[in-house]
């Protein structure tokens, strides 16, 4: 019953001569981890690219040699320190806040530079903002700052958020944070992504944005892994997905 809508949706894109397009993106990267282990093997067994989003203030060197060998892995920059600097009462913000946009753009500038020099060629300068939340004001600046693409959550819009500035986001997250960071359910994610392809198919979306599955390998239960287990399994199999890597969704393949 749960995998219902998404078995629909795509059948519905097999039936146009159409393939959905997914990417995966998993956040809070920091060290290497007996969760971020799982994360790994459960990708490379299944053929499925990941992009990882790496905080560059806590990036341990121990997971750079982790990842060198792990070609289906890219690297994107998590904000900086995954710190809050918001107005108290305000929603999380790194990316912004009370701070002058000089000094949020100069930790940017900052972290790019040592993810580069970490992760080497495994790393794109994409950037995640801690929470999915950035500074409007922000935005026009990063392809200043050497960023090519920007990531949060939900359909985009439009195909750049500013020039020179790619975004792909994140549609479906498997975990309810306001519910003590517990499986959300696998009828709730599949949903999720069924309607965010059904909208692409439809054209109420840009058709072009992969459909993006967000996880957090450090903040998984049981039963979620489970789910990642299962959906890894069933749609790396059928001929109507392709998985895009964060190179392919971002023109820098």
């Amino acid at each position: 019953m749960s995998w219902d809508r998404l078995d629909r949706e795509l059948d519905a894109w097999a039936a146009e001569g159409r393939q959905a397009t997914l990417w995966w993106r998993d956040d809070d990267a920091v060290a290497a981890t007996p969760a971020l282990d799982r994360l790994l093997r459960l990708s490379e067994r299944h053929g499925i690219p990941v992009a990882l989003a790496v905080i560059p203030a806590l990036a341990e060197q121990g997971l750079a040699d982790t990842l060198a060998q792990q070609e289906q892995v890219t690297v994107l920059q998590h904000g900086f320190a995954h710190r809050n600097h918001a107005p108290e009462g305000m929603r999380a913000l790194e990316c912004g806040g009370a701070r002058p946009l000089e000094q949020v753009a100069a930790e940017l500038r900052s972290g790019r530079e040592r993810l580069a020099l970490l992760f080497g060629p495994r790393f794109l300068p994409v950037l995640v903002p801690p929470w999915n939340r950035i500074d409007v004001a922000l935005i026009p600046r990063l392809p200043q700052l050497g960023f090519i693409g920007l990531s949060t959550w939900g359909a985009r819009s439009e195909a750049h958020a500013a020039r020179g500035l790619v975004q792909i986001h994140t549609h479906a997250d498997p975990i309810a944070w306001r519910k003590g960071r517990i499986f959300r359910g696998a009828e709730r994610v599949t949903d999720a992504l069924a309607e965010h392809l059904q909208a692409r198919r439809e054209g109420r979306a840009d058709p072009e944005e992969p459909t993006g599955l967000l996880t957090h390998h450090l903040a998984h239960d049981q039963p979620g892994w489970e789910f990642l287990e299962q959906a890894a399994q069933r749609l790396s199999r059928l001929r109507a997905v392709h998985w895009v890597s964060a190179p392919e969704a971002f023109g820098a393949a």
